[in-house]
């Protein structure tokens, strides 16, 4: 019996070690028939991760993460303790002292998926999950098994523990788009992790099983439960105590899916840096890690939203309430969640939340703001929208169940709010070098993701003007030249019509002084000035600004701007007033980085340099001045030095599509008045180019001279809502169009230059009374009030070729010494009126009179 035992016993060892080495060879040949698709020590550690484009402003506050999966890659360090051990205790408590198989476990995963044979069970490790996630495919089959298990094999050589895990944490799948846990805790709880409660680390814990099926935003319910599974296990393993584990078991689910945090709300501007990013890298770039700093400053990025949305508001509360988005029926015993789930369809728009009115008073409304909780509305909160309600009777106005939108401040105060009709536009640049440092390109960029100020061409209106009276400066006038300020009938063929121009106030001044033609924007002499000159003259002058002659009317409408512009443009316009005359290119971006933060573009504008040599591109002022013609093909020259960058740019794009250009809006009934901006020439210099120097496109005196004089258009003029700023060193011209269309104002002092439009997209009138100075001048008194804060106020030095003299106010004639009407004048060298000169034009104005 012994004897046989024994034969038995060695004849199954026999098997046993037979089968053994059969497992071995058969593991040993699947290596190597399989080692040709597995990824290499080196190539697991270079393999790239999908990580989304991100934008920042010059100071590196993030402004948007754009790519198709939303990914915040962070180190172990960066990871806290807490969070980490609630995946430990989730998926793999003993991931520190396996080998990265846990072998029981995968003899019993490859036993049920042979007898079963639907190859559903995991070995579940850590590791193995990485490896799955990062390598292979998510086939079920024997195939993709054995690979992960080598995969998992070579990680575990090649990588350490630590590193491991932090590549689990930041390429596991969570849903809603998110991949990796900080991800994860902004999407579902917007806090970054080292925020996060016990109670939403195990929730998060929970989630890579079944990211569909314990969405704590879908299914509640089951979160708590997988919740509750994640919380016993930290409790076993004692991460966490007893009373940590049931307060966080008991602690109420408040997840949302949360947009992605930023630091600086700067959407508009997201999407150009989008744009130029793929023009110059490819489609792919947006989930290649690229990183793109633009020229925005956080501040001034802030100041202009605010501006932008608080005068929109401003004007469309002037124009009535249009009512109640909608009415809803409240049980008596709802409950915030109740609240919540009435207004879930409801975005906000801007700075707007949706709300419901819970109760009504006639002092007050209380009303429930999504995400924000309760809220107070009293009757100045509402007033605007009285009508013909009675004086301080809220319930007049709102009652039980109203869907409305609110102001609030978070802290339990709210106003009555509407969505705005009308649109804005605001951009801010850096005159020295053409940086845009703020650009707000309408109310709400996720209602409506039509920039208006890159894309929208509008009328400037009466801010054209300077550019028209520059030119004049140019040819034989002076602030003093007289002209008259009647009314005129032009039968002009190129209008095509008896044209009878007029004055914004209906009223007319007789002689005027150009410096008060402009401070008070009158249109007569505007008229007349441009005839003066001739209007092919100011078509080339206005060239040197960056305006395009072939979107210019070649006729005398264009003394009162309608010309089609973007705001853009006509801000860099200004920008030579406002940097003594030099042309600057708008850019947005100041470099971008690769995914390993090596710098592989940077911007090299045009910069301003007074201290510089003349380089022959500036028209001389006084007696010998440069041609237009001159001047022109200097600004030729400079363009042309950008040609190569630009077409390298076309060759990316589909053929007629702008790079700055998403969907257009529907085709509004006037296109002469909105219509589609051209691409802008994007700026991408090789890497290795160093700083350009800006041309100089009108004399310095010139630029003094017309920034002297948009100074008076605040103080005592058009522009004068400004004046309380309270400073000294500001310029600017307003610009209405004719039924108010377009309201603008183009506003500057030495360091900044900023334009504001407000019009509606279809181009109807604004209203009666209307117009830049009340719709645009309060917004960009906004936006300067803290541009400037800590800004000394510091004039502007006189340059060379410039001297003062006494005028008579009337005449503009030089002034005796005992005129009791002299005033001080500024002039060109060489450009004096002559004492008791005749009132008329100068020498060179044409043949009929300005009288």
């Amino acid at each position: 019996m012994k004897s046989r035992t024994l034969r038995v016993l060695a004849g199954l060892s026999a098997i046993g070690f037979v089968l053994l080495l059969g497992i071995i060879y058969a593991f040993l040949a699947a290596y190597v028939y399989l080692a040709p698709s597995l990824p290499s020590s080196e190539g697991m550690r270079t393999l790239p991760q999908q990580v989304p484009l991100r934008v920042y402003t010059r100071s590196g506050a993030l402004i948007s993460q754009i790519g198709e999966q939303r990914r915040v890659p962070v180190s172990y360090d960066e990871i806290p303790e807490l969070v980490r051990e609630a995946f430990l205790a989730a998926e793999d408590d003993r991931f520190f002292q396996h080998g990265g198989i846990d072998y029981f476990s995968a003899l019993r995963s490859i036993y049920v998926d042979l007898t079963t044979g639907d190859y559903s069970q995991g070995a579940s490790t850590i590791t193995m999950q990485t490896a799955r996630n990062m390598f292979l495919t998510r086939d079920k089959n024997i195939t993709r098994k054995l690979q992960e298990i080598f995969v998992t094999l070579r990680m575990e050589h090649s990588f350490t523990k630590q590193e491991i895990l932090e590549t689990y944490l930041n390429v596991i799948f969570f849903g809603q788009r998110a991949y990796g846990v900080a991800a994860a805790a902004e999407v579902y709880f917007g806090k970054p992790l080292n925020r996060l409660s016990v109670a939403e680390a195990a929730m998060l814990a929970g989630l890579p099983q079944a990211p569909s099926r314990y969405n704590p935003v879908t299914n509640p319910q089951r979160a708590a439960e997988r919740r509750r599974y994640v919380l016993q296990r930290m409790l076993a393993l004692r991460y966490i105590d007893a009373d940590t584990a049931h307060r966080a078991m008991s602690e109420q689910i408040n997840a949302h899916e949360y947009a992605p945090r930023f630091d600086v709300e700067a959407p508009y501007m997201a999407e150009i840096a989008r744009q130029i990013v793929v023009a110059r890298f490819g489609d792919a770039a947006v989930n290649a890690g690229y990183r793109a700093f633009t020229t925005i400053d956080g501040r001034l990025q802030t100041a202009a939203n605010r501006a932008l949305r608080l005068g929109l508001i401003d004007y469309d509360r002037r124009h009535g309430y249009r009512g109640v988005i909608r009415r809803v029926r409240l049980d008596a015993s709802a409950e915030p969640r109740d609240f919540e789930a009435l207004l879930n369809d409801i975005a906000p728009v801007g700075n707007l939340q949706a709300a419901v009115v819970a109760s009504v008073a006639p002092a007050a409304a209380r009303v429930y703001v999504r995400g924000g909780g309760f809220a107070q509305i009293d009757w100045d909160g509402v007033s605007w929208a009285r009508g013909g309600a009675p004086t301080g009777k809220v319930d007049s106005l709102l009652h039980r169940g109203d869907a409305i939108y609110v102001v609030s401040d978070g802290a339990g105060h709210a106003q009555l709010a509407q969505v705005p009709g009308v649109q804005g536009a605001l951009v801010a640049l850096d005159p020295h070098d053409g940086a845009v440092v703020a650009l707000v390109g309408g109310f709400d960029y996720f209602s409506n993701a039509w920039n208006h100020v890159t894309q929208a061409r509008r009328q400037p209106g009466s801010g054209f003007k300077p550019f028209l009276y520059s030119c004049s400066l140019e040819h034989d006038f002076t602030p003093a030249s007289i002209i008259m300020d009647a009314p005129v009938v032009m039968a002009d063929g190129s209008v095509e019509q008896v044209w009878r121009p007029k004055n914004d106030s209906g009223t007319f001044s007789g002689p005027t002084r150009l410096r008060e033609a402009l401070v008070h924007s009158r249109n007569l002499v505007s008229i007349r000035l441009l005839r003066a000159v001739g209007t092919d003259t100011v078509l080339d002058y206005a060239t040197r600004f960056g305006f395009d002659r072939a979107t210019m009317p070649d006729n005398l409408t264009l003394a009162l701007g309608t010309l089609p512009a973007t705001p853009l443009e006509v801000a860099t316009g200004y920008a030579a007033f406002a940097n003594g005359g030099y042309k600057v290119d708008p850019y947005f971006i100041e470099r971008i980085e690769d995914a390993q933060g090596k710098t592989v573009w940077r911007a090299a504008p045009r910069e301003v340099c007074e201290s510089c040599a003349d380089d022959g591109t500036a028209p001389a002022t006084g007696a010998g001045q440069a041609s237009a013609a001159g001047q022109a093909a200097s600004a030729g020259q400079a363009a042309a030095a950008d040609q190569p960058a630009a077409d390298a740019i076309a060759q990316v794009l589909p053929p007629g599509v702008s790079p700055l250009d998403p969907t257009p809006p529907p085709q509004p009934r006037s296109t002469n008045l909105l219509t589609v901006a051209p691409p802008l020439a994007l700026q991408l210099p090789p890497l290795s180019a160093t700083t350009r120097r800006a041309p100089r496109v009108i004399g310095a005196a010139n630029a003094w001279l017309m920034d002297n004089i948009m100074a008076d258009v605040i103080k005592r003029g058009t522009g004068i809502r400004a004046r309380v700023l309270g400073r000294d060193d500001v310029s600017g011209k307003t610009g209405t169009t004719d039924e108010a269309r377009d309201t603008w104002f183009n506003g500057f002092n030495q360091n900044l230059e900023a334009t504001v439009w407000v019009g509606f997209d279809q181009a109807e009138p604004l209203g009666e009374g209307e117009e830049g100075s009340s719709v645009a001048v309060p917004i960009w008194v906004r936006l300067m009030r803290v541009a400037l804060s800590d800004v000394p106020d510091v004039p502007r030095p006189v340059p060379a070729g410039l001297l003062t003299a006494r005028i008579n106010a009337q005449t503009g004639q030089l002034a005796k010494a005992d005129d009791p009407a002299a005033i001080s004048e500024y002039f060109l060298t060489g450009r004096l009126p002559p004492a008791g000169a005749a009132l008329g034009t100068p020498s060179n104005s044409g043949s009929e009179p300005l009288f």
